[in-house]
């Protein structure tokens, strides 16, 4: 089993609501900073390329502000890669990246892309950045994983998630067992496991209690509850859950 079960809290949709008025509010930062307060074991941001929620001075400034590992979430591009080289967060996330998406949309495409894939995160490792692979939870994607380098891969579990809101039960099953096939896979080949998509209350149980799981990265749930509750609490409560699901 892995040790305690990390929290990353992703911060992008604090930021999704700051540009929608164009204005400093509210203060992506200020989140960053509350969340690790109220007990985040790191924050998640996603630099887009077209800069729809984080922007390039928000890095800089959640860097300055927390003590907890920023998760830098990035495309595969050359300029995500000059950026990741000059801020040097703990960890690098590749995801794959459309403009037309409302967010990420399946996992990466690595067995595909393995050669480039290899050669494009040689840098970000030799710098010392931990770099994770966002992909979904295909023997094939894990394996081409292993293979290439990496040392972390996030599964994708958004349609875990999907399933279980349209009641479509039956699927969902089907779909946490491929998570859970995945998480075994990936920890008999080395690699540290975390999900992360989609996730809320009533999703989150049966993703912690795999064993091999090490994190769970949440941020869009948790921002729209912060609206209702707070995010002290909305964080509480998912730490709560998750410890209560893995104990």
């Amino acid at each position: 089993m892995a040790d305690r079960l990390r929290l990353g809290v992703n911060i992008d949709h604090v930021a999704t609501l700051r540009n929608a008025r164009g204005g400093a509010l509210p203060d992506p930062v200020r989140a960053a900073r509350i969340a690790e307060k109220a007990g985040a074991d790191g924050i998640t941001a996603h630099l887009r390329e077209d800069r729809r929620h984080i922007r390039d001075a928000d890095i800089d400034a959640i860097m300055a502000a927390i003590t907890i590992p920023l998760n830098f979430e990035m495309a595969a591009t050359d300029e995500m890669r000059r950026i990741a080289l000059a801020h040097r967060p703990h960890a690098a996330c590749i995801v794959p990246e459309r403009r037309e998406e409302r967010t990420t949309e399946g996992g990466l495409e690595v067995a595909g892309d393995d050669t480039r894939l290899a050669a494009y995160i040689a840098p970000l490792t030799e710098a010392g950045i931990r770099v994770s692979l966002f992909i979904a939870a295909d023997p094939v994607q894990i394996e081409a994983a292993a293979r290439i380098g990496a040392p972390v891969i996030e599964l994708h579990t958004g349609a875990y998630c999907d399933f279980h809101a349209e009641g479509d039960f039956a699927a969902r099953d089907a779909e946490l067992e491929r998570l859970v096939d995945g998480a075994k896979r990936a920890a008999d080949l080395g690699l540290e496991v975390h999900m992360g998509h989609g996730l809320t209350y009533d999703t989150v149980g049966p993703v912690a209690a795999m064993p091999e799981v090490a994190e769970l990265n949440i941020g869009h749930f948790l921002i729209g509850e912060a609206v209702f509750v707070g995010l002290p609490h909305a964080i509480a409560k998912m730490r709560e859950m998750m410890e209560a699901a893995r104990g």
